[in-house]
């Protein structure tokens, strides 16, 4: 039997009137809670996602443990890499590593097609679990966003500068487009397996995007962004963007046919709308302010609630993800203080 859902996260996500405002907190899920770290001494990242009833107890704890307003899929950005023919491994202390990187044209041409029931059916059997058996909040769906896949699997794993990224895409254009077209249609095709399965609003993380000017990511990267979400709106279902250290392409991710714009914190939520963000907007409280003492979160926390609760369509978050040091205790606590402090300012 499905539980009943609490839909205000969906319901902020779509711009309306809610009662408080919703949280939940990107990394949500894992490397600061105690009962994954058991988990990890016996499981990899991958060996984990694997296992769709291990899978669905990583993502659902901290639903249970912090009383947040949405759940989000405990895997990675390159969980459908290997159906295309990516070769790549989770090392601890580096992240992802690929060993065949793309050099020429004929590696791409070289890539194959997802077939997400075949090639990743563990994870649609997590999420067909966790929404007819075990959430009482909307699960999101996830997926990376094609530079971010290629700036991995063009350096052969994490960089800094992503030049060896920008260097293909100058110098090879051609090679740059056909890899874009191959990651739209392998996203596209992923996450509408993922919503029917169940899952409820789906993030498309673009991490790495803010190392392009505007200019290089309207010619470069815009076009096939805006192919992807008019692709994915039509399974009716919020759409959002996420990206860190990208705030001068907020307004670009606004002109895109989603419907919320996530922030990092280094783009105050006032001066977004400023510039024109009318769209839902999630975020942004930095994640290291977790590690202050806790009346200094109350007061960052009051700072963009305020903000965020200018206008209706807003989704409480960090601005990058929740790391190792961070006690659960401070997340159960800024979950209620959220909670508390929104429904008494909406209700006034």
């Amino acid at each position: 039997m499905v539980k009943e859902i609490n839909d205000t996260f969906l319901r902020a996500a779509r711009g309306e009137k809610t009662d408080y405002v919703p949280v939940w907190y990107m990394r949500q899920a894992g490397r600061s809670q105690p009962e994954y770290r058991e988990i990890k001494k016996k499981y990899s990242l991958f060996e984990i996602t694997h296992q769709p009833e291990l899978c669905a107890y990583v993502t659902r704890l901290p639903v249970e443990q912090y009383n947040v307003d949405a759940a989000i899929l405990y895997k990675d950005i390159m969980s459908p890499l290997p159906a295309i023919g990516v070769d790549v491994e989770i090392k601890a202390g580096i992240g992802p590593v690929i060993s065949n990187p793309i050099r020429s044209f004929n590696d791409v041409e070289s890539l194959g097609e997802i077939q997400p029931e075949r090639d990743v059916p563990y994870v649609l059997d997590t999420i067909k679990l966790l929404t007819e058996e075990q959430l009482s909040v909307p699960l999101i769906g996830f997926a990376g966003a094609p530079f971010t896949l290629a700036s991995y699997m063009i350096e052969g794993g994490p960089s800094k500068n992503y030049n060896k990224t920008k260097a293909l895409m100058y110098a090879q254009p051609d090679t740059w487009f056909a890899l874009m077209d191959k990651l739209a249609e392998t996203t596209i095709t992923y996450v509408k397996s993922q919503i029917k399965a169940g899952a409820k609003a789906v993030q498309i993380f673009d991490s790495w995007v803010g190392a392009l000017n505007v200019e290089d990511y309207r010619y470069f990267i815009k076009p096939i962004m805006h192919r992807i979400f008019t692709e994915l709106r039509t399974e009716n279902v919020p759409l959002i963007m996420f990206g860190v250290g990208a705030s001068h392409l907020a307004l670009e991710w606004h002109d895109l046919p989603l419907d919320v714009v996530g922030l990092d914190w280094r783009l105050p939520i006032s001066r977004a709308r400023e510039m024109g963000i009318t769209k839902t907007v999630q975020g942004n409280l930095d994640p290291a302010i977790l590690l202050a003492p806790w009346e200094v979160i109350e007061e960052r926390a009051k700072v963009i609630l305020d903000q965020g609760m200018g206008c209706p369509g807003y989704i409480f978050n960090l601005g990058h993800g929740v790391f190792p040091d961070v006690n659960p205790e401070t997340l159960k606590k800024l979950t209620k203080f959220v909670h508390e402090y929104s429904a008494g300012k909406l209700g006034q």
